[in-house]
């Protein structure tokens, strides 16, 4: 996709690629933070640490998965270069908030998916 369409795509494959290891890397640290304490290497209570590398790595894969950057959208600012696009400023005020209620769904779902893995989670650790 090579053109902006307000709510929908904000972003091209290079902004993709970002987000998507943006959204590897925060999975992995959280991953990693839960496997030391698992083992007994950190104390317990540090796994609220891992909630915010969970969030992050739910923001960017869906990021990437919507090809919509939540930044960008709050930001009325668009970036389709890495695909053949153009860059630039959103101006239309319906554009705007369409973008904007794009980024509030995304960022929704993140806290959504997180708080669902991070119960899912704490169960898990329970039985173990």
């Amino acid at each position: 996709m090579t053109e902006y369409q307000p709510g929908v795509c904000n972003i091209g494959a290079d902004q993709r690629r970002a987000r998507r290891l943006s959204a590897v890397a925060s999975f992995a640290v959280a991953i990693g933070i839960a496997i030391a304490a698992v083992l007994g290497a950190i104390p317990d209570l540090s796994l609220w640490a891992t909630v915010p590398f969970v969030f992050g790595g739910y923001v960017g894969a869906l990021q990437d998965h919507f090809r919509f950057c939540v930044a960008f959208g709050a930001l009325a600012r668009y970036d389709l270069s890495g695909s053949g696009g153009s860059s630039g400023r959103v101006d239309a005020s319906e554009a705007v908030r369409a973008d904007r209620r794009r980024a509030a769904k995304i960022l929704l779902l993140a806290a959504v998916a997180t708080v669902v893995t991070s119960g899912l989670g704490a169960v898990f650790l329970q039985l173990v």
